[in-house]
Formats: structure tokens, sequence, C-alpha cells
């Protein structure tokens, strides 16, 4: 049994040489105790027969989804499970399609580029890259106007590892492509280049001082945070981290994203203040997803619905009809 503790995680993931296994542990003490509570609450809520009301259902899932019940929450918060129902017998269908596609190569030598850290994703292992080439196929032949995107790779093999489960990772999948973040992950990735001058804005609006400081360094947020949008935090934060903003993500909706990428500023907003070179800056920014800060899940997504300060869906929308008419424009 691997030990929350080994030089493996809970999640498959191998620790890095430079882990901070006593603060981790002082965070576990802390954590579990969370856990515990949050589980004897969780297996009462699916126990009744309908769910929580909306913001009921807000509070408990900001407060965690315990690892074992986020497969079965998911799909219904996030209207997977209406998807499914709707097209039952389709990911078997799409599975069994033994035709070729394009896509089919790309996926392919993508795989073994996924979590190469993770023993679940070791080529010579019996582990779910065999899973991940499903779901991934299969998506490519269900949302055709996307087909394959690198990063998607990432996104469903997380989903993979948490659910345990490969139907529900590709309904899950689906829903982000088609509902949470459309177009995202388009050929022309309108609905990402949007979010991030979107994400720009909202910083100018909160932290003018670094959005003076980023332009008179010239440098731009694809620059700084594309892999943060395209991957959904993943392969960039923690991944106990990851799967509390994903709870959060498949029940209020891609707003989460934002919050996220406001809370890591502001949390560090006084160290990225200090830097004076263009070199400096984009290596703090990677450095800030790997912080104490965010080791601490809890700490952090308490921090996230409180340091950003408002933010409303209205003002998001508002924002991405403004940069996406600019973007049509040039």
């Amino acid at each position: 049994m691997i030990s929350s503790f080994s030089k493996v995680d809970e999640y498959g993931f191998e620790r890095p040489d430079d882990f901070d296994y006593k603060a981790y542990e002082a965070f576990m003490s802390r954590y579990m105790v969370i856990l515990t509570r949050r589980s004897m609450r969780w297996n009462s809520i699916l126990s009744q027969q309908s769910l929580p009301d909306g913001g009921t259902m807000k509070r408990f899932v900001r407060k965690g989804v315990p690892a074992q019940f986020r497969g079965k929450v998911w799909m219904m918060t996030s209207g997977a499970n209406f998807l499914k129902s709707r097209q039952p017998n389709l990911y078997q269908d799409l599975i069994s399609d033994t035709s070729h596609q394009n896509w089919d190569e790309i996926i392919q030598n993508d795989l073994n580029r996924t979590y190469p850290d993770n023993i679940y994703f070791v080529p010579s292992s019996d582990g779910k890259l065999n899973s991940l080439y499903n779901i991934l196929r299969a998506s490519a032949r269900h949302n055709t106007s996307v087909g394959y995107c690198q990063g998607l790779n990432y996104v469903a093999g997380l989903l993979l590892i948490a659910t345990k489960d490969e139907e529900q990772s590709f309904w899950l999948l689906t829903v982000l492509i088609r509902n949470i973040l459309p177009s995202y992950y388009s050929s022309n990735m309108q609905g990402l280049i949007t979010d991030i001058a979107v994400l720009g804005e909202l910083v100018r609006s909160k932290s003018s001082k670094l959005d003076r400081l980023l332009k008179d360094l010239h440098l731009p947020w694809p620059i700084l945070v594309t892999k943060w949008f395209i991957c959904l935090y993943a392969e960039v934060l923690p991944v106990e981290t990851v799967l509390r903003v994903w709870d959060c993500m498949f029940n209020e909706g891609s707003k989460i994203i934002f919050r996220v990428a406001l809370t890591l500023i502001k949390l560090n907003e006084t160290e990225l203040l200090r830097c004076s070179d263009f070199g400096d800056m984009a290596e703090l920014f990677k450095q800030i997803t790997r912080s104490s800060s965010v080791l601490d899940c809890h700490q952090f997504m308490e921090a996230m619905f409180k340091l950003p300060g408002s933010l409303p869906s209205s003002k998001i929308d508002s924002l991405r009809i403004r940069f996406r008419q600019v973007n049509v424009d040039r």
C-alpha cells in the first residue's frame, strides 16, 4: 500500500527530490481531520434522494468533495449525467469504431508525454495509458469541431486518475469542451485567447501596479498563463489543489479558472512587483505555482474565495463579449 508520505503520492505521482515532507506532514495532520469530517457529511448528502439546493450545494462543494465521491459528484453537478442519459451507449459505440482518423496517431504520440512522473502512465506498466487513449480517441470522434488538442491529454489523464472510470472521464471531458470551456480547444482557440485577455483586464482592475509593470517589461499574458488555462492547472498546481479547484469548476463553471489565477497573483503580488526584468518575472510565475501557499489546498481554497473579491459571472461574460469582438476585428 502506498503511504501518503512515500516517494509516490496517493494519485501515483512521484514526489520531486526537493519535496518538503515536513511541511506536507504538518498539512496532512490538519487536512486528514477535515477529510474525515467531509466524508461523513458527503455520505449523508449522497444517501438522500436529491441534492441540496444551489446555494447549499455550492457551500458543500467549496469545502471539498472527498476523493471516493468525486466521480459521482462531478457527473451530477456538471450536467454530464444528463448528457450521458440522452446517449447511454455512445461511449461504447465510439471506442468500438475501428476506422482510422488523423487524430489517432497524434493522440498515440502524446500518450507517452502524459504525466511521465506518474506510475500509472509508465508505458511498460499495465496502467491507464490504454484507457486514456480510448477517452481521447472517443472525444475526438464525438467532438468533431475540436478533434484533439494538446493539453487535453493532461486534463483527461487527471480525470481518469480522479474518477477511476473511463466512461465518466469521457463525459466530463465532453462537458468541459462543449459547455464549460467552449472554444478553448478549437482550432483557433478563440475561447482561450479571449479568456487570457479577460484575465489581463481583471488584473488591471484589481492590481494596477502589476499590470503597469508587465506592460513596462513587454511581457504578454499568453506567455505567463496559457498552460494554466489550457491544462486547467493540471501539471501546474499540486494534484490535490487541482482537484479541489475542479470540484468548484464542475459546479460553478469557468469563472473558477479566473479565481485561481487571481489568487495566485494576489498571494504573490509583493514578490512579483519586485521583479525588474522579463526573465525574472516569467520564472517567478512558474515558481508561485509550487509554493507552500498552494500545497495547503484547504488554505488556498479559502483564499480563492476571499482575495480576488467580487467576481460575478455577468462581469466575466461582458468582458468576454468585449475581447471576443476585439479579436474578431483584428
